[in-house]
Formats: structure tokens, sequence, C-alpha cells
């Protein structure tokens, strides 16, 4: 009996010693293994010769089946999928922006801003800077734009 509860002692500190390197490193997955032992070290001190029959490896997988579904879902939340940051010439038809350097036809060396990104834009026609420009075509990492009258 004194082994089976310095075993489930054993359970709950190195479950709570998981918990905090989770909490130091987030997103390792660490609180599963940590909350499984700390469950069964719990469970082991109630009930001690528990802890070594043949029981035990089953709760241990009827713990953490769930628990694993539970912790991603709770990551899942915590962190939900974005689009992406960067943006990309394609996405740019249609959107507004102003021109920084003077815009020359056949020439990529204008300027416009589009939201917070600089592009090198060319047009049919000299656009001004300070113009209000949109997007008509893109390629590579230049625009063709339009002034908007």
């Amino acid at each position: 009996m004194e082994f089976e509860v310095s075993l489930a002692l054993a359970f709950l500190i190195i479950g709570i010693l998981i918990l905090v390197a989770e909490v130091a490193s987030p997103g390792a997955f660490l609180v599963i293994p940590g909350t499984v032992l700390i469950i069964l070290g719990g469970i082991g001190l109630v009930y001690p010769e528990w802890l070594t029959s043949w029981w035990s490896p089953i709760a241990a997988v009827i713990i953490t089946v769930p628990l694993t579904y539970a912790t991603i879902k709770m990551y899942q939340k915590l962190a939900p999928p974005a689009p992406p940051e960067t943006m990309v010439a394609t996405s740019l038809i249609g959107k507004i922006g102003i021109v920084e350097v003077e815009i020359w036809p056949n020439s990529i060396k204008g300027k416009v801003k589009i939201e917070n990104d600089h592009w090198s834009a060319t047009s049919d026609k000299v656009i001004p800077v300070g113009s209000m420009v949109v997007v008509k075509t893109s390629e590579g990492v230049h625009v063709k734009v339009e002034e908007v009258s």
C-alpha cells in the first residue's frame, strides 16, 4: 500500500510539473499528459490499490481520448485560423490606392500605396502623385492602375 501511495504522489507531482512546463511553453500539448497524471494520481490517493491494477491503463486511455479532443478544440478557439497576412498581387484587383511616385505608361517606376503595402505601378497615361487609383490588373510585383475620376 505504501508503494501505491508513493506512486500516486509521484503522478501528481510529475503532472503538476508538466502543466508548469506547458504554461512556460504553450502549444506543446503537455496539458494532456499532465492532466492525465494528475487525475490518475488523485484516484490513486483515494483508492491506492486501484493504481496498480489492470484498470489503471484502461482509465488512462478513457481519460486521454476526450481530454485530447477538448484540448485541440481549446487551442483552436484560442488561436483560430486566420487568412494570410501578406497580400498577393492577384488579390489587389479592384482595390483603391494612392499614387506616391508619379506613374508613367510602359514604366514600372511609379509607386502606389494600397492598404499598407507599396507596389510598383504602370498605367496607360501619366497619373500625378496624390491621385486615387484603382487596380485593373496585376503581374508579379507590379500593378496596372487607372485613375479614379
